[in-house]
């Protein structure tokens, strides 16, 4: 069984900071990520708001630059899913795929995913229309007509957000009532743009292979009635749920499930750390998970130190 000081569990951009920060700090890591590297930037087109690149850099051209910087490194990977991670005496147990290792400290940077409608045409044009994240992809939807499938929070947040931008928007929403706070929703049922849409699903997403999104065909719930819109884009806001079923029931986290942190990444743990979308927290982004990373890294550090790695 291979033993290492430090595993970082997730190869985004909290992943391959933390990794980053830890090499280069003489820890003997091992980054262990099931698919390729990069995480949710790489379903992301443009990203305009990283800084350093002012005229916007594709996703993964983005993810492309943070695996060349760590290549230069003295860094093993693993390429599994991790399945289950116990604390044994002196750290933890990962079992990864069919092997196990230990490590005297997690860095976990699973990340999280965002719930998806699972309408037909949804898979089809995410990253062509369809959307997840108003702060990511809003500017490219300016002057637009766009639909917005919620009724949290997030969904009445995010329509705000993009009020700004589109030229009108449909809020969908399956039910009478939204979850949303009532702050929102006046600010929301209100609003010269938006276009309440209550009791109505959205069947099919539907688009052209070349230009995207088209529009979405619509049912009301409680007379049956169907229709089409026509619309430019589809953000999709019905939850957001963190990669972690295979954490140590021992660790603390929210009523979602996302990992309870401080502000240096340190858990209820001993030795574990987490960083980015799994953290509970409000902002998801590549530079908040990056500064993640090199936080919880630095603390991971720190805390080898006291056990005089």
């Amino acid at each position: 069984m291979k033993k290492y000081d430090a595993a970082v569990i997730g190869g985004g951009p909290a992943g391959m900071t933390a990794a980053l920060y830890l090499v280069r700090a003489g820890v003997r890591t091992v980054l262990v990520e099931k698919l390729s590297p990069g995480g949710q930037v790489l379903m992301t087109e443009d990203i305009e708001n990283y800084p350093g690149f002012p005229t916007a850099i594709k996703g993964y051209e983005l993810v492309d630059k943070f695996v060349e910087h760590l290549a230069n490194y003295d860094l093993d990977r693993m390429s599994d899913e991790v399945r289950e991670m116990t604390q044994v005496e002196g750290g933890y147990r990962i079992m990864v795929g069919d092997e196990s290792i230990e490590a005297r400290t997690v860095v976990l940077c699973s990340g999280a995913r965002y719930k998806r409608v699972g309408t037909p045409g949804e898979e089809m044009y995410t990253g062509r229309g369809v959307s997840y994240c108003a702060l990511c992809d809003g500017n490219f939807f300016r002057g637009k007509t766009v639909a917005v499938i919620g009724g949290g929070n997030s969904a009445l947040e995010e329509s705000l957000y993009l009020s700004r931008l589109v030229d009108k928007l449909y809020l969908i929403h399956r039910r009478d009532d939204f979850r949303g706070n009532k702050c929102y929703q006046d600010k929301c049922f209100v609003h010269p743009k938006m276009n309440i849409l209550r009791s109505t699903v959205v069947d099919e997403i539907v688009g052209d292979p070349f230009k995207g999104v088209t529009g979405v065909k619509l049912t009301n719930v409680k007379t049956g009635e169907k229709s089409d819109l026509p619309v430019d884009g589809v953000f999709v806001f019905v939850g957001f749920e963190p990669t972690a079923s295979f954490v140590p029931e021992a660790l603390a986290r929210d009523k979602n499930g996302f990992v309870i942190t401080d502000c240096e990444m340190v858990t209820n743990l001993p030795g574990f750390f987490a960083a980015g979308d799994v953290r509970s927290k409000n902002c998801r982004q590549v530079a908040t998970a990056v500064g993640d990373g090199a936080t919880a890294a630095t603390a991971a550090h720190a805390y080898l130190e006291t056990l005089h790695v």
